[in-house]
C-alpha cells in the first residue's frame, strides 16, 4: 500500500522512523491536517506497515455520530483481542472490560472510570510482553469522552514497545479528543500533512478515476481544491459524471456543493444516506427500518449510492467511503428532515443511550418522554463507568428546557466524576446562587464542597459544609454524608475539638439510614477523631466499621475504614499489621486505577516502612510514587510524592536531596489550606536537622508544630510523632523548660494510654533532659527504662537512637565498657538500616570511648581556660575581654571543646568541667 501512495514519501519515512523508535521508548505520532488532506491514507499505511513488522495493532476509526456515545472507541480498540488476555486481569479491571464490551449487565455497583483506564493499560502491557503494540486511532476528535479518559490514563503510563498513532483535523473546534501526553514530553511527534503538489495530485487523480486530465484543468482543480486530494478526487469525479473537462467548467467549491452534486436527482437516495449518516453503527437492516421501505428497494437505493462512490457495503454494514461524505450528507439535509430522521431512528435503535440522543436531536422542546429517556440513559451510562456521557445526556435535557436544579446537580456530579472539576464548580455555583434555602441547596453545597476539596480549598469546603448542614433541616439522608465529609475537613484543618463535638451526631444520623457503607465511614471517622483527641482506640467500633465497609463502592480512600484502621494500627505500634493493610489498599488502588488515592496511601506506607527499618521497600515505593505523580501532572499528588521521597532521603542520610524535596513539597502545600499535609515536609525538615545536629534549625521548625498540636486538641501522643525530635532540639539549644513540658506531656499520655512508642521515646527524651541538667544517674535510669519499653516497640531505628543516648551517658559517667557496648549496638543497627548520618554520629561517639585519653588532657590550655570561664557563667564577650582575645576566637575554642567533650550545651559544659576538675 505504501508504494501506491503518491507524493507522501517524506511522511512515510517519518512514520517508519516512528515505528523504529518504539523498541526503545513509547512514542506518539499525531498526523495533523485539514479534512480530506490524506491523513487517513497515511494512517492506514502506517498501521499496515506495523502489522507487517509483527506489531499487534489495536485500531479505532470513530465517526461524528459515535462521539456522544460511551466507550464506542475503546470497544473498537479492544475488539479482536483474545479472551484469555482479559481473563488474566484483576477482577475490577475485568469487570470494567465486560461493561465496555457489553458482555454483562449493568447491575450492582457502578463501574469506576479509573478501573477502565487501568484495564486498558494492563491489556496493552500484557500484549507488549509478546510483540510491540500500536494504538491506532483515526479522527481523534471523534473519540467519545469516556473512551478518551481511558486512553489518556493509559497513554501517560505507557512503557517501551508501545506506540500511539492518530489523526486529527486541525480545523475542528470543540473537544479535540484524548490528550496524548506521554511521560516524556519529547516523545509526542506532530506531523503536518499538507497539500499535494500539482504532479502528485495528477497521479492521485489518474489512480482514483482512471483518467488523465489536461494541465489547464489540473491547474483549475488544484486551485479550487487547494491541493486537498479528497476535494480534488471529488471534483474530478463530478467532471466524470457529466461535467465538461475544460478550464471554464464551473466546479463545486464547498463540501455541501460536492455532496449535492453527487446525490442530486434522488430524494430516496438522500433519505437512505441520511439514515446511514445519523446512525452510530449503520446497517442495511436499520437503514431499511428508518426509511420504511421494502428490502429490494433499499438494496437498489444503496446500490445507487455505492455506484456513485459515496458508500460501500461491508457485509451488512454501511460504510461511507470518506468521513467527510458522511458529514456532508448530514449537513445538506434540512433541519426538519434531520429531526424527522432522528425521530424514526429513536424507535428502532436498541441502545438506550443512542435512543435517548436521537429523541433529543428530534425534539424542539422538553417533552416528558424525551426527558425521561435522557435521565434513564444517564443512569445507565454512569453505571457503565461513563460519567462524561451521563453528564452530556443530562445537559441535553437541560438544553431542551428541563432545567431543574436537581438535574444540574446530577450533571455537575457526573462532570466532576469524569475529571472536569472546573465545569462542575461553575455549574454548582450558579445553582447555589439561584436556589433559596432548603434541602436541594444543601445537596448542591455538599457537592460544591467536595469539588473544592479537589483543589485543596479546605477552608472554603468547611464553609460550604457548615452551610449545607444548616439547610439539611434535620434530614439524616443529607446530614450524614455532610457530617462525614465535615469531620474529614475539620481534622485536616486542625480543628480537632470542633470535629469531636459532632462525632455523636454523625454516627446517630448514619445509624438511621439503611446504608451500611455510609455507616462504616461514620463509625471509622468517629474512632479516628476520638483517638486523635486522646480517648484511646475503640477497637470494637473499628471492627464493626470494617465489617460494614463495601470495598466496591467508589469513594475517597481517606474516608475508608480500611485506611483508617491501617493508620491506627501503625500509631499503636502494630506496624506489621499496618503495613499489610496499607499494601492491600495499594493493590486495590492499582487495580482500580485510583492513582490520586494511591499517593495518599503510598505516603503512609513509606512512613511505616521507615519506622519498621525497611528503607529499601520505602525507597522503592517512594520512587514509584514520584513517577506516578509526574504521570498525573498535577501539583498536589506531586507534593505528596516529594514528601515521601524527602522522608526516605532524610533517613538514608541524603541531606541535600531530602531538603530539596521537602521544600518543594512545602511550597506546594502552603498554597492550599490543608494543615495536615503541610506538616509532613516540616516534620521531615526538623528530623533532618536533628540528624545533622543542627538543633537551632530543628527547634525553629518543630517548636511551633509542637505548640500547635496542643492548641489543636491532639491528646494522642502518636498524633504528634515529631515531639521526641522537638525535645532533642530544645535540649540542644538550652530551652530546657520547654523540653521538660513536652516530656511531661509525652510520658503522661503514654502512661494513660499505654503507648509503647510514647513511653520508650518519652523515657529517652527524659534521659536527654536529665543529662543536660547534670543529673547523670537519673539520666542513666531513664535511658535504661527506655530500652525496656523498646522491647514491645518494633522500631529498630528508634531503638538505636536510644542506645546512642545510653552510650553517651555511660561515657560521661566513665563507664567505658558499657558505653562501648551500647554504642557498638547502635552503630550495628544504623549500618544495617542504612541510616548513614546516625551511623556516623554513633561511630564518632564510639571512637571517643575507645581512643580518647582519660580526664581532660584532650583540651589545650587555651581551650581549657575558655571552657572554665564559660562554665562559670560568663558570656562569650566577657570571656574574650578576660583573655584578651576576640569573641570569634572564643566561639571557635568552644566549638572544639564541645566536640572533644561530646556535649552540646552550656549546661552540659558546666557539669563536664566540674567532673574534670575533681
Amino acid at each position: 500500500m505504501c508504494a501506491d501512495i503518491v507524493g507522501r514519501q517524506a511522511e512515510l519515512q517519518a512514520a517508519a522512523s516512528f515505528l523504529d523508535s518504539l523498541e526503545a521508548r513509547p512514542a506518539a505520532l499525531l498526523l495533523e491536517g485539514e479534512a480530506g488532506i490524506g491523513k487517513t491514507t497515511l494512517w492506514l499505511a502506517t498501521a499496515e506497515q506495523a502489522r507487517r513488522r509483527g506489531f499487534c495493532v489495536l485500531a479505532a476509526a470513530p465517526a461524528a455520530a459515535e462521539a456522544q456515545l460511551s466507550y464506542t472507541s475503546l470497544a473498537d480498540l479492544l475488539s479482536g483481542i483474545e479472551g484469555s488476555v482479559f481473563e488474566a486481569l484483576p477482577e475490577p479491571q475485568r469487570r470494567a472490560i465486560d461493561v465496555v464490551l457489553l458482555r454483562g449487565g449493568t447491575g450492582g455497583a457502578p463501574t469506576d472510570r479509573r478501573a477502565t483506564g487501568a484495564a486498558l493499560l494492563s491489556v496493552v502491557e500484557r500484549l507488549a510482553v509478546e510483540v510491540p503494540v500500536l494504538l491506532a486511532i483515526d479522527d481523534l476528535q471523534w473519540v467519545d469522552r469516556s473512551s478518551a479518559g481511558a486512553i489518556e490514563f493509559a497513554v501517560r503510563r505507557l512503557s517501551s514497545r508501545v506506540g500511539v498513532l492518530t489523526t486529527l483535523r486541525t480545523e475542528e473546534r470543540g473537544d479535540p479528543g484524548p490528550s496524548l501526553r506521554l511521560l516524556d514530553p519529547h516523545a509526542t511527534h506532530r506531523l503536518r500533512v499538507g497539500p499535494l503538489s500539482l504532479g502528485a495530485l495528477h497521479g492521485v487523480l489518474r489512480e482514483r478515476t482512471g483518467r488523465s486530465f489536461p494541465r489547464p484543468m489540473m491547474v483549475r482543480i488544484q486551485q479550487v481544491s487547494g491541493g486537498n486530494p479528497f476535494y480534488a478526487v471529488e471534483l474530478a469525479r463530478d467532471i466524470g459524471l457529466g461535467g465538461a473537462a475544460d478550464v471554464t467548467s464551473p466546479l463545486p467549491s464547498t463540501l455541501a456543493q460536492l455532496v449535492q452534486a453527487r446525490i442530486k436527482g434522488s430524494a430516496n437516495v438522500q433519505q437512505v444516506l441520511l439514515a446511514a449518516a445519523a446512525l452510530a453503527e449503520p446497517t442495511v437492516e436499520l437503514v431499511q427500518l428508518a426509511v420504511r421501505s421494502d428490502p429490494a428497494e433499499v438494496d437498489r437505493l444503496l446500490g445507487e449510492a455505492e455506484g456513485a462512490g459515496l458508500i460501500w457495503i461491508d457485509g451488512h454494514r454501511v460504510r461511507f467511503t470518506h468521513p467527510l461524505l458522511r458529514t456532508g450528507v448530514y449537513a445538506v439535509a434540512p433541519p426538519s428532515g434531520r429531526r424527522a430522521m432522528h425521530r424514526r431512528l429513536a424507535m428502532i435503535v436498541a441502545d438506550p443511550e443512542e435512543r435517548a440522543r436521537h429523541l433529543a436531536l428530534a425534539a424542539v422542546r422538553a417533552d416528558a418522554d424525551t426527558v425521561a429517556a435522557l435521565d434513564r440513559a444517564a443512569v445507565r451510562a454512569r453505571s457503565r463507568g461513563a460519567p462524561a456521557a451521563a453528564a452530556e445526556l443530562l445537559d441535553l435535557a437541560v438544553g431542551l428546557g428541563a432545567d431543574a436544579p436537581e438535574r444540574r446537580i446530577r450533571s455537575a456530579q457526573h462532570h466532576f466524576d469524569a475529571g472536569d472539576p472546573m465545569r462542575a464548580r461553575a455549574m454548582l455555583e450558579k445553582v447555589v446562587d439561584a436556589l433559596g434555602p432548603g434541602q436541594t441547596r444543601a445537596e448542591a453545597l455538599l457537592l460544591l464542597a467536595t469539588v473544592r476539596l479537589h483543589d485543596d480549598s479546605y477552608r472554603e469546603a468547611a464553609g460550604y459544609l457548615e452551610q449545607a448542614l444548616v439547610e439539611a433541616d434535620g434530614n439524616p439522608r443529607l446530614r450524614a454524608p455532610i457530617l462525614i465529609e465535615l469531620l474529614f475537613v475539620l481534622v485536616n484543618l486542625g480543628r480537632i475539638p470542633d470535629a469531636l463535638r459532632i462525632v455523636d451526631d454523625t454516627v446517630a444520623d448514619a445509624e438511621r439510614l439503611e446504608d451500611s457503607d455510609l455507616l462504616a465511614k461514620a463509625l471509622a471517622s468517629s474512632v479516628m477523631i476520638r483517638f486523635l483527641s486522646g480517648h484511646g482506640l475503640d477497637e470494637p467500633t473499628l471492627q464493626r466499621a470494617l465489617a460494614l465497609e463495601n470495598p466496591d463502592i467508589p469513594g475517597p480512600v481517606m474516608l475508608r475504614p480500611t485506611l483508617i484502621s491501617s493508620l491506627l494500627l501503625a500509631w499503636t505500634g502494630r506496624l506489621d499489621e499496618a503495613r499489610d493493610g496499607l499494601l492491600a489498599l495499594r493493590r486495590r488502588c492499582l487495580e482500580r486505577g485510583e492513582e490520586s488515592d494511591l499517593m495518599f496511601t503510598a505516603f503512609h506506607t513509606v512512613i511505616v516502612e521507615c519506622w519498621r527499618g525497611d528503607l529499601a521497600d520505602a525507597r522503592s515505593i517512594a520512587e514509584d510514587t514520584l513517577e506516578r505523580a509526574w504521570q498525573l501532572g498535577t501539583d498536589f499528588p506531586l507534593a505528596i510524592a516529594l514528601s515521601a521521597q524527602a522522608n526516605v532521603a532524610a533517613y538514608a542520610g541524603q541531606p541535600d536531596q531530602a531538603r530539596q524535596a521537602a521544600l518543594q513539597a512545602l511550597a506546594i502545600f502552603e498554597r492550599g489550606s490543608c494543615l495536615a499535609v503541610t506538616v509532613w515536609p516540616m516534620v521531615t525538615l526538623g528530623f533532618l536537622d536533628v540528624s545533622l545536629a543542627d538543633h537551632a534549625a530543628a527547634a525553629a521548625t518543630l517548636g511551633p508544630l509542637a505548640e500547635a498540636a496542643t492548641v489543636m486538641g491532639y491528646g494522642e501522643p502518636t498524633a504528634a510523632p515529631f515531639a521526641p525530635d522537638t525535645v532533642e532540639a530544645f535540649v540542644g539549644v538550652g530551652r530546657l523548660e520547654e523540653a521538660a513540658a513536652l516530656v511531661d506531656r509525652l510520658e503522661a499520655n503514654g502512661r494513660r494510654l499505654d503507648r509503647a512508642w510514647a513511653l520508650a521515646l518519652g523515657a529517652r527524651c527524659r534521659s536527654l533532659l536529665l543529662a543536660a541538667q547534670g543529673d547523670l544517674d537519673a539520666a542513666l535510669a531513664a535511658a535504661e527504662l527506655a530500652l525496656a519499653e523498646h522491647e514491645r516497640l518494633p522500631m529498630p531505628f528508634e531503638l538505636a537512637r536510644t542506645q546512642l543516648v545510653l552510650g553517651q551517658i555511660q561515657r560521661r559517667r566513665r563507664q567505658k565498657r558499657a558505653a562501648a557496648e551500647a554504642l557498638r549496638a547502635a552503630v550495628r543497627v544504623f549500618d544495617e538500616l542504612g541510616t548513614s548520618l546516625w551511623a556516623a554520629r554513633a561511630r564518632a561517639e564510639l571512637e571517643r570511648v575507645t581512643t580518647s585519653p582519660s580526664g581532660g588532657a584532650e583540651l589545650t590550655p587555651s581551650e581549657r581556660r575558655v571552657a572554665e570561664l564559660a562554665a562559670s557563667g560568663m558570656t562569650n564577650r566577657q570571656v574574650a575581654t578576660a583573655m584578651f582575645i576576640s569573641p570569634k576566637t572564643v566561639e571557635a575554642n568552644l566549638a572544639r571543646v564541645y566536640h572533644k567533650l561530646g556535649i552540646g550545651s552550656r549546661a552540659e559544659l558546666g557539669q563536664r568541667m566540674a567532673e574534670l576538675n575533681t
